[in-house]
């Protein structure tokens, strides 16, 4: 999907997962381990994208008591059917897939991406419907980008810095050394927020923090990360629609995100984490939500 100022790849049939974003040619997404776009049950399978949808019926690290994969059912799912809409200035494109299991849950689920004339940023949308005649449905959804990582970028919001908090527990795929340890315990000692990448050598493993309800603070959440020459890598969003952000900071010589804001409706800590701290959706039965997150290069 083109535009006067960059392009989207897009995967229309593959979870619609936007594979990359480059913008005044600017690449916009992680350093990766792959060339192309890679068939697989799940998400590892295919770490290469710039946004994938994490989710729906749970998403993030499964926890101890957790048994699902990675990121849920969703982000590699092959849609149902996919198509283009048009207007004067704007080009969509949409996917639709239905989940249905005998003696368990049924949705559908909507997403698309839309790209606007002359502009770097792009919109992100989902909406979800239980089919359900009768039974209620969990729904944990994160919007998942992984912006590339820029050396000594620095981030600003319109969130407190105190609303985040470095994560408290080291899920089962983080290996960390003596050293990760203990810097970690001093920036957890000194409740920081990374807010410039200056110190690589520090963050493999991943550094992540987490906020607390956002919508505290800002109907709209706005952050941004100054990659120079008048340029930001933008994301904002509905704190009602998404009341928690996540930071995911990684860098190594195979993988480098910053990862400076992912809107989710819960932390990506696991479905049951999310049911003890009471942000997991349960949707009724014929009930939809929808989300929208606008993302991209900002002049």
């Amino acid at each position: 999907m083109k535009n006067s100022k960059g392009y989207l790849v897009v995967l229309p049939f593959y979870g619609l997962i936007i594979w990359d974003a480059i913008f005044d040619e600017i690449s916009l997404k992680m350093k990766d381990m792959f060339s192309q776009p890679l068939p697989g049950p799940g998400i590892a399978d295919t770490y290469g994208c710039f946004q994938f949808t994490s989710g729906l019926l749970a998403n993030g690290t499964p926890g101890p008591q957790d048994d699902y994969q990675l990121h849920g059912e969703f982000p590699t799912t092959k849609m149902d059917e996919s198509s283009l809409t048009f207007n004067e200035d704007t080009i969509t494109i949409h996917s639709s897939f239905e989940y249905v299991k005998g003696f368990g849950n049924h949705y559908l689920a909507q997403p698309s991406v839309s790209l606007h004339k002359d502009s770097g940023l792009f919109d992100i949308q989902l909406k979800v419907t239980n089919l359900s005649n009768y039974q209620p449905m969990p729904l944990q959804y994160l919007c998942h980008m992984n912006y590339a990582y820029v050396a000594n970028a620095e981030m600003s919001s319109n969130i407190p810095d105190k609303a985040f908090q470095l994560r408290q527990t080291i899920p089962a795929h983080v290996h960390p050394t003596p050293e990760w340890l203990e810097y970690n315990d001093k920036l957890k000692a000194s409740g920081r927020l990374i807010n410039k990448l200056d110190d690589p050598n520090h963050y493999d493993p991943e550094i992540v923090f987490f906020s607390s309800d956002l919508s505290k603070y800002a109907a709209e959440a706005q952050f941004r990360v100054n990659v120079g020459h008048g340029k930001n890598f933008l994301t904002k969003f509905s704190t009602k629609q998404f009341p928690i952000a996540t930071r995911w900071i990684l860098y190594n010589p195979d993988q480098q995100v910053n990862a400076f804001a992912i809107p989710g409706t819960s932390t990506p800590e696991g479905f049951h984490a999310a049911k003890e701290a009471g942000t997991l959706i349960m949707l009724k039965p014929h009930e939809s939500r929808e989300f929208k997150v606008t993302t991209g290069l900002e002049n």
